[in-house]
């Protein structure tokens, strides 16, 4: 999830842990808890393309981390606080859940975690959660902030700490059962327009858990298709995509090319490119998909340059800007106007 979203969540974990011995100082420390993890981007500075998707969200974000370094923290901030209520164990346990939450809550979006780092590379990801949604972090964010004006022993204090924890985790329960529901009429539609498929991955469309979109995966192709929960009617069009996996079978021997595909977890077309190929992550869909339109640019997409026989890899950037046409237009096929 963004950085506010989970200063917020870790916020709260840090008041549910130590909120009645060190009072504000819990909310100071848990918010601190909640970005550490998300530090692991400084790597961004000393690793190509590939190196970064793979470090994102690995080692930081693991069990294995939050085990080791949950101690470790608690040990200095139990130093730093010697004559404080909180024991040693108190400050290991904010950290420990602190981190935990963080990674947990990733799991959540389309990208995923890499839990079980390094004992396993692939990211577990839920798609119930977009990465950034409003309607899981302001409630939040409000109750957390409310909690400031309280003391420590205030009974109210507790109570609406837990009350944004129990809203959050309502609405993450809300996008699960959304997710579900979308999923049987993409599932109704596939049937009866006859497309045989052999896999398909579904995740929310940004900033809301209404709008859904599908990514379906057959023999020759992608299909791609949205249903908002607020449709008139299930009727899902869906636009095809060509795989052309074929183009990159002389790299499969290529680590890096491998890891690549890995991250994409196998959801990924290609198009030739100037000194190669793009490598378009279907898991992120395009910027305006939800259109219907076969045309536009995908989100994420990876440059594959082949030059003189060596392997060089870029993200290929496009700044996309919405307009308040766009944005209104995207607001109302959310409330399910089809256009």
């Amino acid at each position: 999830m963004d950085s506010l979203t989970q200063i917020v969540l870790g916020a709260s974990v840090g008041e549910a842990v130590c909120g009645r011995k060190i009072g504000n100082k819990a909310l100071l420390w848990g918010a601190i808890a909640g970005t550490i993890p998300d530090l692991d981007v400084i790597a961004n500075n000393f690793l190509d393309v590939v190196g970064q998707l793979s470090f994102h969200r690995s080692i930081t974000h693991s069990f294995l981390f939050a085990i080791f370094a949950a101690p470790l923290f608690g040990w200095l901030l139990h130093k730093i606080y010697p004559k404080s209520q909180a024991t040693f164990r108190d400050w290991s346990w904010l950290f420990f859940w602190g981190f935990v939450t963080h990674s947990l809550l990733d799991c959540f979006t389309t990208w995923g975690t890499q839990l079980f780092y390094p004992f396993s590379r692939e990211g577990i990801a839920f798609y119930t959660v977009f990465v950034v949604d409003p309607f899981y972090t302001l409630p939040f964010l409000i109750l957390v902030i409310s909690v400031l004006f309280f003391k420590r022993s205030h009974p109210k204090r507790s109570f609406l700490n837990w009350t944004g924890i129990a809203l959050s985790s309502g609405y993450l329960l809300f996008a699960v059962v959304s997710k579900q529901m979308a999923n049987r009429v993409f599932e109704k539609n596939l049937s009866e327009q006859g497309i045989a498929y052999s896999d398909y991955i579904s995740k929310p469309t940004p900033l809301n858990a209404l709008l859904w979109a599908i990514t379906v995966e057959t023999q020759e192709g992608y299909y791609t298709g949205f249903y908002s929960l607020l449709d008139a009617n299930d009727q899902v069009k869906f636009t095809f995509s060509p795989k052309n996996h074929q183009l990159l079978q002389p790299y499969l021997g290529n680590p890096k090319v491998q890891r690549l595909l890995e991250v994409t977890k196998g959801y990924y077309t290609v198009q030739e490119a100037p000194e190669g190929y793009y490598i378009n992550d279907l898991r992120f869909g395009k910027f305006n998909g939800w259109q219907g339109s076969e045309d536009g640019h995908f989100v994420f997409v990876y440059h594959l340059i082949d030059k003189e026989n060596e392997l060089r890899f870029e993200q290929k950037e496009y700044k996309f800007r919405p307009d308040g046409e766009y944005l209104l237009a995207f607001f109302n096929r959310i409330m399910g106007e089809k256009g």
